[in-house]
């Protein structure tokens, strides 16, 4: 198949499934290497940008995904007023910062941090999407570990964990305050999958 069509077909794909697609599906389906669907993202997204285009297309680790271009967030958000959404909750971005930044962790080890019960926000977290189980840790009762999602790299507005703020010489609670300060940032930006929690998610014990 020649350039150009590729270049359509990638963005009719993309467009039709309107979440992350992975590099190697695309790699896969397309019949050329995933080097391949790197250039073709790279032509893509430059052409968007070069005509001022009011769609972006985005790399989320190895996958990529359509999504508004930001400058067009308070357009957007007039248009779709019941979309914006909430801040997070204090207990929902406290567990969120400690499964960012040391995952994959266990519930447990949330709460040994946090000194509460952490099993309302974490259920609310992965009905959320910003989190999921990756696995169990090979120790009594086989814990589930959590790790975040392709998801919560939408909303800080970054394409690796590598993109998160530094934690280097500072407690957690810094580490809280700088991760909400980017996520606020973000949502300034117009990050159009931003968190959708409810300012009451609350743990008994918080």
């Amino acid at each position: 198949m020649e350039e150009i069509k590729l270049l359509s077909a990638l963005e009719a794909v993309l467009f039709a499934c309107g979440e992350p697609v992975p590099i190697a599906r695309i790699s896969l389906v397309f019949e050329i290497s995933e080097e391949e669907v790197i250039s073709l993202y790279k032509k893509l997204s430059e052409n968007y940008e070069k005509n001022a285009s009011g769609i972006r297309l985005i790399r989320i680790e190895n996958s990529l995904q359509l999504c508004s271009a930001p400058e067009h967030s308070n357009t957007i958000s007039k248009i779709i007023e019941h979309r914006q959404a909430p801040k997070l909750s204090v207990p929902a971005l406290e567990a969120l910062s400690v499964i960012a930044y040391f995952q994959p962790v266990t519930r447990a080890y949330i709460e040994q941090i946090r000194g509460v019960d952490s099993t309302y926000t974490v259920n609310s977290l992965i009905e959320k999407g910003l989190i999921e189980i990756s696995g169990k840790l090979d120790a009594p009762g086989r814990p589930s570990l959590l790790v975040t999602t392709p998801g919560f790299l939408r909303v800080m507005g970054i394409s690796s964990l590598d993109e998160l703020p530094k934690l280097p010489e500072m407690n957690l609670p810094d580490g809280i305050e700088k991760l909400r300060e980017e996520i606020e940032k973000s949502n300034e930006k117009g990050q159009q999958l931003s968190i959708d929690l409810e300012k009451s998610d609350y743990d008994g014990g918080d």
